[in-house]
């Protein structure tokens, strides 16, 4: 009943393409300025630099940076995004040169986004921040519409939720990798559809090192072409895994500590769900106040969309689009194997694993219109809605300080 009320304003928005542009700007545009208010209107506040790791990494630190200085539970100063930005300072400098204080075991493989900020970065420490920006928008908004040239007419409403994901959305929120990867592998996607085979190497290349889950629509890929016996396909899709091996040699030459195998550490078959759950009924047993517990439970529908996942790709007819279907439990996977101290325990972390799950439902749909798809596209909408509140709402300023005062 609720799908059929939604479905005409699919269409709608579907009929009006500037109206879904306008509300993709409008939606990450709030989200943005919502968080810049809360520092200064800085934009360098969303790179979330670390206090302790600005002043590892001095010489690289914008000079009126936003640096965060730790707040209790959020597993140290700072967030992700500061690792990309500084990872990019010294290819913007051609070296190689690991920043101070980071772990290169497992986030040294992730050379494909730094990359594009360097890009940027050639021009400076500002510029490079811009960079982080430019292309977490840039490339949502252009794999958007080369996502919807690869849908039939039926699909096409629906290719809305691509750009309003609430996980794209958070992953840019903090400017991480996730949604620029996703955004990478579309545009690869399409050209693998229209056997435009070089553009397809270079750029799913490039999406697995920008992170590794690209993977997971990848090697489907590559399955359905053994399966249909298609040698050309075959050699396509494996020929993607050239440069990013050629790149873990270097690493491993470069790193005597770093090692491949440094992500099954994270593999925790529902280790992170339970712990969560047990967080949970500690917390009411505690009888703890009302914002404690809300933060918690901001977690809980993405215990739910995960359990709506894992079923999802068992309803229609199992026979179309089965690759979709594996990459779809592939993300499932990762998600319900996520650790809680390193992913669970921290909503961004954690939401960031479904960003994949969007284009591929779609993907999916395009092939089998009989998918159980409307609690998955309905909580992803209220997800949606949720953090929009949380951003604007709920979200406290966090300790801060403008440079590195006194250095």
């Amino acid at each position: 009943m609720i799908q059929k009320r939604l479905l005409p304003i699919f269409l709608f928005f579907n009929s009006k393409q500037w109206l879904t542009v306008l509300s993709f700007f409008l939606i990450w545009g709030v989200s943005t300025l919502g968080y810049w208010k809360k520092y200064e209107w800085n934009p360098s506040s969303m790179v979330n630099f670390g206090y302790e790791f600005a002043i590892q990494n001095q010489t690289e630190t914008p000079e009126k940076a936003i640096l965060f200085k730790g707040e209790a539970g959020d597993l140290g100063a700072g967030y992700d995004g500061q690792i990309f930005y500084y990872f990019s300072r010294p290819l913007s400098e051609f070296n190689l040169n690991w920043p101070k204080g980071f772990d290169e075991s497992y986030r040294a493989p992730r050379i494909g986004y730094p990359l594009l900020i360097a890009l940027f970065g050639f021009l400076g420490k500002t510029a490079a921040i811009f960079g982080m920006y430019f292309w977490n928008i840039g490339l949502t908004l252009l794999s958007y519409f080369y996502l919807r040239n690869l849908l039939n007419e039926e699909t096409k409403p629906y290719a809305i939720l691509y750009l309003l994901s609430p996980f794209a959305l958070g992953s840019y929120f903090v400017l991480v990798s996730d949604t620029v990867m996703v955004s990478i592998l579309i545009i690869a996607y399409y050209y693998y559809v229209k056997k435009n085979y070089f553009p397809f190497i270079i750029l799913s290349s490039l999406a697995i090192l920008t992170k590794e889950p690209a993977l997971f629509l990848l090697f489907p890929l590559g399955l359905a072409a053994l399966f249909r016996k298609d040698w050309k396909r075959i050699i396509v899709v494996g020929s993607v895994l050239i440069i990013p091996v050629c790149w873990h040699l270097y690493l491993a030459y470069r790193f005597p500590n770093w090692r491949p195998g440094r992500l099954t550490d994270f593999i925790l078959p529902f280790e992170g769900l339970i712990s969560y759950m047990e967080s949970i009924w500690r917390l009411l047993g505690s009888g703890t106040n009302w914002k404690d517990l809300a933060r918690l439970f901001s977690r809980f529908p993405l215990v739910i969309l995960f359990f709506l996942g894992l079923f999802l790709p068992f309803t229609g007819k199992m026979k179309k689009g089965w690759e979709f279907r594996i990459s779809f439990l592939l993300i499932m996977f990762m998600v319900g194997t996520a650790g809680y101290y390193h992913f669970w325990s921290v909503y961004e972390n954690v939401s960031r694993m479904f960003t994949l799950s969007i284009p591929v439902l779609l993907l999916l749909l395009n092939e089998d219109k009989n998918i159980r798809k409307q609690e998955y596209i309905l909580f992803t909408l209220f997800i949606l809605v949720l953090f929009l509140v949380k951003v604007l709402l709920i979200s406290k300023q966090l300790s801060y300080q403008v440079g590195l005062i006194g250095f």
